[in-house]
């Protein structure tokens, strides 16, 4: 399956990407998956030229390193959340415009050691705080602009599974590259 998020549609198809992505996490645990992430993108970009890395799968499609970039702003936006969802009653938590992160925050000029050194400092004390949350705690609720009512534990799975997504777009990427999965 292959994701689509665009702002512009975002609340009409809002509840059919939240059941996408949990169904792509499935069973896994999710704070598993969120910790392979950082190795899993350094194993699959390490040595590999940077024109690969920059050559999107498509026409109007991301590169894999701009995956990799987006992938280290959500973990900024995870972060927010999270807090944010900690410290107050029912929060309204924003929806935000992927594309437009993207081409105003200059995604395709990313330095993938800058964008993985970013995610990889957000992630680590993300995982920490996850980790260490009650029951009461995840079962905290934020209200997201497009989605509605989501509870950290809901967030966390869907985190999960955006991971999931986005490394099946990277493989694909660099597979349209010649590059082989390793």
């Amino acid at each position: 399956m292959t994701f689509a998020n665009p702002a512009g549609n975002a609340a009409a198809a809002a509840a059919g990407y939240t059941r996408a992505i949990l169904a792509v996490l499935g069973n896994r645990d999710p704070l598993i998956v969120a910790g392979e992430l950082i190795s899993w993108l350094e194993r699959r970009t390490a040595g590999l030229d940077d024109a690969i890395l920059r050559r999107p799968e498509a026409p109007g499609k991301w590169s894999a390193l701009e995956v990799v970039q987006h992938l280290a702003d959500t973990e900024v936006v995870y972060a927010w959340r999270t807090r944010q969802i900690l410290t107050l009653d029912q929060p309204a938590i924003q929806g935000y415009d992927q594309d437009a992160w993207a081409r105003v925050l200059s995604y395709g000029a990313a330095d993938l050691s800058v964008a993985l050194g970013q995610l990889r400092g957000v992630r680590t004390a993300n995982l920490a705080l996850w980790r260490s949350l009650t029951p009461a705690q995840l079962a905290r609720v934020g209200v997201h602009s497009e989605r509605g009512p989501e509870s950290l534990d809901l967030i966390i799975r869907m985190m999960g599974g955006h991971d999931l997504v986005h490394r099946r777009q990277i493989d694909r990427v660099l597979s349209a590259a010649g590059v082989a999965p390793r």
